[in-house]
């Protein structure tokens, strides 16, 4: 009987957890997978970022600051993970093959984004998902990763430096091309 009790006391916040994942779950995963370029991966991290956020959540108090604490909960995951894992890891060998089949550019020139973003660094990924894929502010971010604001802006510069070095010439045609879409 005392399960009883405890199930019917604890589901009016699991009834809101529940409409809460309904509605993030998506774009959560999608900056998961934007993070670290495994739909497979993003997918774990996902439920463990929701898992956690199940445990702790009668206690939550700041229930309006929901999405923040869920993307800092993410991004860390995914740099505990990397920090832990990148000697384990399974080493892909040989080059991905090209995309081909792909009438729209915008869907070719994502998923050359995508691939040179797996070549970045960890944790200047991350900062880059959350400032440029996110569009969150410099503090924002900050406060996501848990480190200042400056820690913020050069892993920023670092990222975007390795970014361009992974795309090559490409990376000038790629943000030309997006800066021209904005203005028009």
């Amino acid at each position: 009987m005392p399960e009883d009790r405890t199930h019917r006391a604890g589901s009016g916040w699991e009834g809101e957890f529940s409409a809460y994942f309904e509605a993030r779950a998506p774009a959560l995963r999608s900056t998961a997978f934007v993070l670290c370029g495994d739909w497979h991966r993003a997918e774990d991290i996902l439920q463990n970022t929701f898992l956690k956020l199940y445990v702790i959540w009668p206690r939550l108090a700041r229930r309006d600051e929901l999405d923040a604490f869920a993307r800092r909960v993410m991004f860390r995951l995914f740099l505990r993970e990397n920090r832990r894992l990148w000697r384990s890891r399974e080493q892909v060998s040989g080059e991905l093959p090209e995309p081909r089949g792909f009438g729209d550019s915008d869907v070719a020139q994502q998923l050359t984004v995508r691939a040179a973003l797996a070549g970045v660094p960890p944790k200047q990924r991350a900062v880059l998902v959350l400032r440029y894929w996110s569009d969150l502010s410099v503090e924002d971010s900050a406060v996501a990763l848990g480190c200042s604001p400056g820690t913020v802006k050069s892993q920023a510069a670092r990222g975007l430096v390795a970014l361009r070095k992974q795309l090559g010439p490409q990376f000038d045609d790629l943000f030309r091309s997006e800066e021209k879409e904005h203005r028009t």
